[in-house]
């Protein structure tokens, strides 16, 4: 009989991860509105922006604006990803939570996500841990293709690894393991986590999976069965990789409290509530989301 946790962290990641891949631009307050909407459900992490260059992503171009209008609710951690030095000064000004860095785990994804080899991005990502530790701010970490890549194919889980080991190694609290372009099985994740649950404790790594081709939440049970309690989720499944063809969104945290919910593991995340930030967000892009619940919600509503 399998063995579930009793517990769940959900970590939002719709406002930065879902939002930059949209083509219609979201207005600043909208922004400010939906993520105080996901604060008051009972989320306790939310990836409120980046702070990249707007010039890269431009939906993310109000980063400042976003992280020091937002009316903080104690409790709630909000974050922000920096790509370098510059991005970090940014996020401190802000005074984000905590800082998230991230590079890839196959050598073309990152020279198109980055703009720099893997070696390349090492010591960058040094600094910025560094200074964000400095400055007493908790830093997570993001592994982008660990289970393929849009540009290489599979994987090697010693590449992996091997990232994972000097991420983890600069400091970081948190190893999140990305699906980019939705290609995972359950098996695999198996693979994957049994090799790096022998380096790497269970506590200090979450899962991050999209759901191109259905298989997100069957990825998720099996990282639930390895020990993993901690998953990023983007509400109404939105998102995508700028630079990772084929990507679609993550998968969807009301998909994914549905099913936790059911299953009696507990997350501490008001669906109702959350169900009608996602409605709300849902109208300020101007099309329907992809998740299961609200299709259902739809179709009830009609």
């Amino acid at each position: 009989m399998m063995k579930w946790p009793k517990h769940v962290t959900i970590k939002e990641v719709g406002p930065r991860d879902g939002l930059q891949n949209e083509a219609v631009t979201v207005a600043t307050e909208d922004k400010i509105a939906w993520i105080q909407q996901l604060a008051n459900t009972g989320l306790t992490y939310i990836e409120i922006t980046s702070f990249v260059s707007p010039k890269w992503i431009p939906q993310l171009s109000d980063s400042y604006e976003v992280a020091t209008n937002i009316e903080r609710i104690e409790g709630v951690t909000y974050a922000a990803l920096v790509p370098n030095q510059k991005g970090l000064e940014k996020a401190l000004a802000a005074n984000v939570d905590e800082v998230s860095v991230f590079m890839s785990a196959s050598e073309t994804h990152n020279r198109k996500n980055i703009n720099k080899s893997i070696a390349e991005t090492f010591p960058i990502l040094a600094d910025v841990v560094r200074e964000a530790k400095a400055a007493q701010k908790t830093v997570r970490g993001y592994v982008s293709t660990v289970f393929g890549c849009p540009y290489e194919g599979m994987v090697s889980i010693e590449q992996v690894s091997d990232v994972a080991e000097k991420l983890l190694d600069m400091g970081i609290d948190e190893l999140s393991l990305g699906d980019t372009i939705g290609v995972a099985n359950p098996r695999q994740v198996e693979q994957v986590l049994t090799v790096l649950l022998k380096r790497f404790p269970k506590e200090k790594l979450a899962m991050h999976f999209h759901d191109t081709r259905g298989t997100a939440l069957a990825n998720v049970l099996m990282s639930l069965q390895m020990g993993i309690t901690t998953f990023d989720s983007s509400l109404g499944g939105l998102g995508g990789c700028p630079y990772a063809p084929g990507a679609s969104g993550n998968v969807a945290t009301d998909d994914l409290l549905y099913m936790l919910h059911g299953m009696g593991i507990s997350t501490g995340v008001d669906l109702d509530r959350l169900t009608e930030a996602a409605l709300f967000i849902q109208e300020k892009i101007g099309r329907a989301l992809n998740s299961h619940h609200l299709q259902t919600i739809a179709s009830c509503r009609t």
